[in-house]
């Protein structure tokens, strides 16, 4: 089990325990940032908004637990992305819960959105704001982008990302439990062929290189019902 970089006590007193990975992930960015003639602040500033925006979708699952009275263990952040374990949830209860972390994101991603529109229709009524409007505008651009991007990663219906666990909640209102979990794994299965085509592709258009691989063996478990 990977060690903790650090804990804190984040907001509805959840938990908070950060990775070692994710340190490690800092250093990489800022190793990059720098063969490229970056500074260390850039790289704090995109680490920052990464870490902001991870730890704010796990405490949208948080507040899902909270709002149905499932209680919150602990949230957990690593390189890999992050994960809000909470005690044992209902199917019904799990779709709120789930669906909470995605929503964050695309709640961030229109808030920042109309914070860019809002810096530019301000700097063309007033010049004086242009200075702040031009340093703050490449950020929050950045920032939207980044929850888009999360949302859209989220949504990729693999185990155990949350459009595969919505998907498979999904499924289960229309099928036999087993059945739910036999079509959602044969869908993960496709995906994961695709994963690895799809992690270069994302690396040489952004940059971004991924640290989360779905596991091929737990969904063909799943489609042939071996799986519990």
């Amino acid at each position: 089990m990977e060690a903790n970089l650090f804990t804190f006590r984040g907001l509805f007193g959840v938990p908070v325990e950060v990775r070692q990975s994710a340190g490690l992930l800092f250093l990489m960015m800022a190793t990059f940032s720098v063969m490229r003639g970056g500074g260390i602040f850039f790289t704090v500033v995109i680490f920052g908004m990464l870490f902001l925006s991870v730890y704010l979708h796990e405490l949208g699952h948080a507040w899902g637990c909270r709002v149905q009275g499932v209680p919150v263990r602990r949230i957990v952040i690593s390189a890999g992305g992050g994960f809000c374990e909470h005690q044992r949830s209902t199917n019904r209860q799990d779709e709120l819960i789930v669906a909470m972390g995605p929503i964050v994101n695309l709640a961030l991603w229109a808030i920042c959105g109309l914070a860019v529109q809002g810096l530019y229709r301000l700097g063309l009524a007033s010049p004086s704001w242009v200075p702040m409007a031009m340093t703050l505008l490449p950020w929050l651009s950045f920032a939207a982008m980044l929850n888009l991007f999360l949302f859209f990663y989220n949504m990729v219906p693999v185990q155990p990302l949350d459009g595969g666990k919505l998907l498979q909640s999904g499924l289960r209102r229309l099928l036999p439990a087993g059945q739910a979990m036999r079509v959602t794994g044969a869908i993960g299965v496709v995906f994961c062929v695709l994963w690895f085509p799809g992690l270069i592709w994302v690396f040489f258009t952004t940059g971004w290189l991924l640290f989360f691989i779905p596991s091929l063996a737990l969904h063909l478990a799943m489609m042939r019902g071996a799986w519990r």
